[in-house]
């Protein structure tokens, strides 16, 4: 799917922001609106330019306007107006490429009376040297000053015009002197219908300390912060900090927290994806925030290489991860962009997301299983997909312990299903989206997602492409997440509960995860998992106790202790993955023994619960298999070798590593 363009009969307040408008191609309309406009500019340098020309001229004669040759002075006038105009519209001066008065006008403006000035040097010898030569080398010096004088005073006149009032605007203390500050400052000041006016800074680089943004003066350092909010009377401060840590974040909002104001923060770095800091970005601090939020860097170049120009399917599409992907990927302009899932709901919301429209009329818009394999040889005929993010599966852990052979369905079968798809096809690349609990996994949710991997890594060694796996933890904001989980048992009275006090887990905002995803599917990898660096693991009691805090009215925190398949910590490397990081410093790459397809059809999702979830283990945790040739799925039994190595395992797991005659 392509964001949608202005289409004939849109206006330019229909198109999207940053999307191209039609320029003016009436010629009335032209001359009635820009033309005169452009005229003023240049009819304005062209009178600092005659009078930059009198004034050098005075100075050669000591003041003595005698001596001047006023006709020659004219003359010379006139001409110099004439090269000045034509250099400037050469050069992009009076055409309206930039705004007036900016460093980059100013610039141009320089280019033009460096072109100017020599110009009009010969031609003064060619008619006779009407003025002094001294005299044209100084008025290119005060013209310069001139003009530049001119457009700073109007831009100044226009800025305080859209300036709001202090006395109508919540007062403002900005935490940051940086670009992103300058940017929020900028945003606040230029509109007057904009609810903020910045009084004061903060930065806590002392060599800032003297500095004026705007107007706008640095005050202090973060610990002034009691201190400068009593003393300009602010009602917000503003974490104007777009790569500011979720660390630094937490300590700046217990610095504001018994201050009575109102705190709110920019949006990072990831969600900007390079534009500039608008007023309307401007919100409170979430979780999201003081949680997940790190600064990912990422190599354009590298995704832009596999992504632009590509067929690129997205599986899951509808989810939190596949919604976020199809949002992200459009951006690197894809030739096609296929959005599979089977909830509908889910791709009405993601198309809705990327064009505004949901219309759900879309043929890049799929309805499909991945359970069905007629139906995806459909798809993958139908839109030849070059590169493949895999996002669907059952994620929730209690449930598949108790639904393990939902778990074997659609995470496994499901998934094997879209890898021999893909090779059939001959898709370039795949990603397969796993998870941490897959690391030295202990629930029906980790054995599943291990197979995976290993089921990619056995694809990887036969195709031509690309096909490895992505393993990361907790995503803030996604559906189920424990911050909803959160949310809900607050907005109904609480209590909050929480499973263990020292219950640790990995966290990421939604974005991030995906950046790196995308980033991960750049990296020169075979069949490896490619892990995704999740910064420190957090204490959940102490998001329970933040939250409760933060409520209206007493919430209670009450533990119910770890549900079975839980672990008390998450880990993102397993005991045999050594964290080796050869292409991306916040991405690990680890060898995955590869396990053979053929295997899959011989379980039987019928097979007893405790039977079944012991042949996953057993799958997810046995050494690389050899390869087969490989079959089609069957619903077969479990085979019984395998099923009696499985039993054993519950009862001596030190014999039941692999099945027997395969020990040793």
């Amino acid at each position: 799917m392509q964001v949608r363009r202005t289409r004939p009969g849109d206006t330019a307040a229909d198109a999207n922001p940053g999307e191209w408008r039609d320029r003016i191609t009436d010629p009335e309309s032209w001359a009635r609106t820009v033309l005169p406009g452009r005229a003023a500019r240049a009819g304005t340098d062209a009178l600092a330019l005659a009078t930059a020309l009198l004034i050098a001229t005075l100075l050669r004669h000591d003041g003595q306007i005698g001596d001047v040759d006023v006709r020659g002075l004219v003359i010379l006038s006139a001409v110099a107006a004439a090269v000045q105009i034509v250099a400037g519209i050469r050069l992009g001066l009076y055409i309206g490429r930039w705004s007036y008065g900016c460093f980059e006008e100013i610039a141009a403006l320089a280019k033009t009376v460096a072109v100017t000035v020599p110009v009009v040097f010969v031609l003064d010898t060619l008619l006779g040297r009407l003025v002094p030569r001294s005299a044209i080398i100084g008025a290119g010096l005060i013209m310069m000053v001139l003009a530049a004088g001119v457009r700073y005073f109007v831009r100044l006149f226009q800025d305080s015009r859209l300036r709001p009032s202090p006395e109508h605007g919540i007062r403002v203390v900005v935490m940051g002197a940086g670009e992103g500050a300058t940017q929020v400052i900028r945003a606040m000041l230029r509109s007057p219908s904009s609810r903020y006016v910045p009084v004061a800074l903060l930065d806590d680089d002392p060599a800032k300390r003297a500095l004026h943004v705007m107007g706008v003066p640095v005050a202090g350092n973060r610990y002034a912060m009691s201190e400068v909010v009593r003393r300009f009377r602010a009602e917000a401060v503003v974490i104007a900090i777009p790569s500011a840590s979720a660390d630094l974040i937490r300590k700046l909002t217990d610095l504001a927290q018994p201050l009575n104001v109102d705190l709110k923060v920019v949006p990072p770095v990831v969600e900007l994806f390079g534009r500039t800091v608008r007023v309307e970005d401007i919100r409170p601090v979430s979780h999201e925030d003081l949680l997940g939020r790190r600064e990912i860097t990422i190599d354009l170049a590298a995704v832009a290489g596999y992504l632009a120009g590509r067929r690129v399917l997205v599986t899951g599409a509808g989810g939190s991860i596949g919604s976020e992907l199809c949002r992200q990927l459009a951006r690197f302009n894809p030739a096609k962009l296929i959005m599979l899932d089977r909830d509908e709901s889910g791709l009405h919301a993601v198309q809705l997301s990327l064009d505004g429209r949901g219309m759900l009329d879309d043929r890049n818009l799929v309805v499909a299983d991945i359970r069905d394999q007629q139906r995806l040889d459909e798809v993958f005929a139908e839109h030849k997909p070059q590169v493949v993010f895999h996002a669907a599966a059952l994620k929730h852990l209690p449930l598949l312990e108790m639904h393990p052979s939902e778990a074997l369905k659609t995470n496994i079968i499901g998934t094997y299903q879209i890898l021999q798809t893909a090779l059939r096809h001959n898709v370039d690349r795949l990603v397969n989206i796993s998870t941490d609990k897959a690391a030295d996994p202990c629930s029906v949710l980790g054995y599943s997602k291990r197979i995976t991997e290993r089921l990619t890594a056995a694809a990887d060694a036969t195709a031509s492409g690309r096909y490895s796996s992505v393993r990361f933890g907790n995503v803030l904001g996604s559906r189920g997440s424990v911050l909803t989980a959160f949310a809900a048992q607050v907005q109904a009275g609480g209590p909050i509960t929480v499973t263990d006090p020292d219950v640790t887990r990995y966290f990421m905002t939604v974005q991030e995860a995906v950046r790196l995803v995308i980033q991960a599917g750049a990296l020169d990898s075979k069949g490896e998992v490619l892990v995704l660096d999740m910064g420190e693991p957090v204490r959940i009691a102490d998001v329970a106790r933040r939250i409760a805090d933060a409520a209206d009215q007493h919430i209670q925190i009450v533990y119910t202790g770890l549900r079975p398949g839980e672990k008390l910590a998450e880990i993102l490397l397993g005991p045999d993955e050594p964290d080796h990081r050869p292409n991306h410093p916040l991405i690990s790459q680890a060898p995955v023994p590869p396990l053979d397809g053929a295997v899959l059809s011989l379980l039987d999702p019928s097979a007893p619960r405790e039977d079944l979830i012991a042949v996953l283990h057993w799958l997810a945790e046995s050494p690389a298999l050899p390869t087969g040739r490989e079959k089609p799925m069957a619903g077969g039994p479990i085979h019984t070798e395998w099923h009696r190595a499985a039993v054993g395992s519950k009862r001596h797991p030190e014999t039941a590593a692999v099945p027997p005659g395969r020990r040793p």
